[in-house]
């Protein structure tokens, strides 16, 4: 047993040294090549195993002869390791720059393909992570440049819409300023009209700008559903009876929520507008309020006849403002994305649908905890 004991620490002392040699070899190559790590950790494990076997050889004294048959098979094994880890090497860098090739089209705005051919466990997950962060990608380029598009079509109608106002403004001024009004007060009611529709506009860009930012503060309280609908039915009713537009609310759950009130107020007066505003004469708008599951789903369905099914993407868009099938109204297409904004920063969402003789937006909302 003592001799056993023997050997293993003479193994063990022959077979450290080989291997802190080795490791003092791989941090200075640590930044080389993989082949070159590869053959230097065979190169390590052989060397040890033959530092151990000699320095035991040397203990007991073995004779001449033996000593070099063990030398030689363990150098044998040595030239056997250090040819398999080359190998190895060569061909797990080979599959590496096929992966660096085809991860080089990310840069040029392409999508990752992965290479063909077998591959290492940790190679293979790595494409497969290199795929979905191309995926990601894509959808994250093309919503950027529906963005871009959106901010261009933004720029140019709130262009138009500014524009058409200051020029009614200016030419009512010169007017007055000249003494060639016909009829002054007329023409004061007319431009307080104007200033009331810029000032609109601008605090709607602000608002918006505020929930691009993530600025959008909300004080949120326990309200039931229905005293919000009936404040924005309230609100409503002057215009839907300028319009001859009906307005609808009998299907309202009394379901409790935790909201800010003021904006959410704000968003049903938009989808309200909206809706009268896209409903001809003797058309219905309906509101309803209804509980699912964990969720209060509010809804406001008009008349205005359907949106093109190409378009139902972009309705909450910034700037959108319709097509044939929805004549714009005066404004500048920032009302849904208001919406959207005000809804998403209270947890929900905000979805649109084509139905008989019109369409329906939907506002999802968590409900109120222990309702």
């Amino acid at each position: 047993m003592n001799d056993l004991l023997l050997i293993a620490a003479y193994a063990f002392a022959g077979a450290a040294a080989a291997g802190i040699v080795g490791a003092l070899v791989l941090r200075a190559l640590r930044h080389r090549s993989l082949v070159v790590s590869l053959t230097v950790v065979a190169a390590v494990t052989v060397a040890a195993m033959l530092a151990g076997t000699l320095t035991v050889c040397k203990a007991m004294f073995l004779e001449p002869h033996d000593f070099s048959v063990m030398t030689t098979v363990v150098a044998m094994a040595g030239v056997v390791a250090l040819a398999t880890a080359l190998l190895l090497g060569r061909w797990v860098v080979a599959r590496s720059r096929e992966l660096t090739r085809a991860t080089r089209s990310f840069g040029d705005g392409g999508s990752f393909a992965a290479p063909g051919g077998a591959a290492t466990a940790e190679l293979a997950e790595l494409s497969r992570e290199l795929a979905a962060t191309s995926a990601k990608l894509s959808a994250s380029r093309a919503r950027e440049h529906a963005l871009e598009k959106s901010r261009r079509e933004l720029v140019a109608w709130i262009s138009h819409d500014l524009r058409t106002p200051l020029a009614g403004l200016r030419a009512m001024s010169e007017a007055l300023e000249d003494g060639v009004a016909p009829d002054p007060q007329r023409y004061f009611r007319q431009m307080r009209t104007e200033v009331d529709r810029l000032n609109a506009m601008v605090g709607d860009l602000f608002d918006l700008s505020r929930i691009h930012a993530g600025a959008l503060s909300l004080t949120p309280a326990r309200i039931s559903v229905d005293d919000l609908v009936e404040e924005a039915l309230a609100g409503a009713d002057p215009l839907a009876r300028e319009l001859g537009v009906r307005l609808v609310g009998d299907r309202v759950d009394t379901v409790p929520v935790e909201v800010d009130s003021r904006e959410m107020t704000r968003v049903l007066a938009n989808l309200l507008v909206n809706a009268i505003r896209r409903t001809p004469a003797d058309g219905t708008v309906a509101v309803a309020a209804e509980r699912r599951a964990d969720q209060v789903v509010l809804s406001v369905t008009d008349g205005c006849g359907g949106i093109p099914e190409t378009d139902l993407p972009r309705v909450f868009d910034t700037g959108w403002r319709g097509t044939a099938a929805r004549t714009p109204p005066a404004g500048a297409g920032l009302g849904l994305a208001i919406v959207r904004g005000i809804v998403e920063a209270h947890a929900g969402r905000a979805d649109v649908r084509n139905v008989h003789g019109g369409c329906r937006f939907e506002v999802v909302l968590p409900a109120a905890p222990g309702a």
